[in-house]
């Protein structure tokens, strides 16, 4: 343990998605372990956070967007004006510094960028954790010398758009190390990043103590946004598939985001009303995940898929795509799970028609899937951080490391 600040700083904290709620996961662990925590949100849309938090870990915001935190808009006179209009010019400016096929590069306007320069310029010290690969080329480039830097990478390399993966070259070996998720991306970053520290630990689990699985139920269930990631637009036409043999089964969508309507049309247009149900947000997934006979992820691409393993943790043998990076670095296919090829809806309808059809595979995989979780707890993985922040703010360690990045010996 040390005194070292440790900030993670998140583009939205007060978010669903899965970066944020292994963050906390990481905040919560190192707070109950004596660190010194905080979370630092780039931007805050919402009243509540929506992951449980330990009351020990701040949360500090640096753009307020809701309406309630405008201060400029109600400051009379001629320089209240004059702030509410430049505010106002430079949310509308798109952002200078963040390539475009960043994937959250509409989040970000120059109003945004300016503000989380001048933050990450007032730091002075501590570990300055960044989330994605927007806040990290940021950190790379505006973070002052007397702040020890980790670059985490929640999504496998070859995922990211050209633009993005030339300013990883560029700006990622700057980082006192650069955090991954699986062993083959360690080896990728590895191959680019030469003179970089390169990390894998991999994300935990909130809990391992986990009611097991029903897998005597009739109910499928899969989790995530409702973006074009997470593949569900395949994974309905896949079900359409095996209605007829499976009547009364039924798969459960958890999860919300922008494409709930187009998903809904793809239910209407199957005929599958009361077969595949969108779930929306549930708070309580764990419960939902216990009712549940087995899992299903249906993702065009991930980094390590934390909802799998959650639903791993229940005993629930899974389905997937063997799509890039995740799935297969966590699956070992034909004992917790089947894998089958990457968008293709008839070989997963094929694989959740084998298990549907057969309860005793069903539990012998979910005891392997078990099995296979026990190495994504919490005991497993947050010691883990907790060694790299003790070496990394040890004496001299910091200029080791940056000598090293630089070629020189030291």
């Amino acid at each position: 343990m040390s005194n070292t600040r440790i900030r993670y700083l998140l583009l939205h904290a007060y978010g669903r998605g899965g970066t944020i709620r292994t963050v906390f996961n990481q905040a919560n662990s190192l707070a109950a372990a004596g660190w010194d925590v905080e979370i630092v949100s780039a931007v805050r849309r919402r009243e509540a956070l929506q992951f449980p938090l330990d009351e020990r870990v701040p949360v500090t915001t640096v753009v307020d967007l809701r309406e309630s935190a405008a201060p400029e808009a109600a400051e009379p006179g001629l320089g209240g004006w004059w702030r509410a209009r430049r505010r106002d010019k430079l949310a509308a400016s798109p952002a200078r510094e963040i390539p475009r096929g960043e994937f959250g590069h509409r989040y970000f306007d120059r109003r945004l960028e300016l503000a989380l320069g001048a933050y990450l310029r007032s730091l002075a010290d501590g570990v300055l954790v960044t989330t994605r690969p927007a806040l990290n080329f940021l950190a790379a480039t505006h973070a002052t010398s007397g702040v020890v830097r980790v670059a985490q990478e929640h999504m496998n390399h070859g995922t990211h758009r050209p633009d993005v993966q030339r300013r990883i070259v560029e700006t990622y070996e700057r980082f006192e190390a650069v955090a991954v998720l699986t062993e083959r991306d360690r080896a990728e970053y590895a191959r680019l990043l030469p003179a970089a520290r390169v990390v894998r630990i991999p994300n935990a689990v909130h809990s391992l103590d986990q009611v097991p699985a029903n897998h005597g139920s009739k109910i499928v269930a899969a989790a995530g946004r409702l973006f074009p990631q997470k593949g569900f637009d395949l994974l309905i036409p896949a079900w359409a598939k095996l209605v007829e043999e499976f009547p009364d089964w039924q798969l459960r969508i958890y999860g919300s985001g922008e494409k709930k309507a187009q998903l809904r049309r793809l239910i209407e247009e199957h005929h599958l009303y009361n077969h595949v149900l969108l779930m929306g947000h549930t708070d309580r997934l764990d419960d939902e995940l216990a009712k549940s006979s087995l899992y299903v992820l249906s993702s065009r691409f991930e980094g390590l898929p934390m909802v799998m393993i959650e639903a791993m943790a229940h005993a629930l043998p899974v389905v997937s795509f063997d799509c890039p990076t995740g799935p297969a670095d966590v699956l070992t296919h034909g004992v917790d799970g089947l894998l089958v090829p990457e968008q293709d809806p008839d070989a997963l309808a094929d694989a959740l028609a084998r298990l549907m059809g057969d309860r005793e595979l069903r539990t012998e995989m979910g005891t392997a899937a078990l099995l296979t979780a026990a190495a994504y707890g919490p005991d497993a993985v947050h010691p883990r951080w907790e060694a790299l922040f003790t070496e990394l703010t040890t004496p001299d360690a910091k200029r080791a490391v940056r000598g090293a990045a630089e070629g020189l010996h030291v």
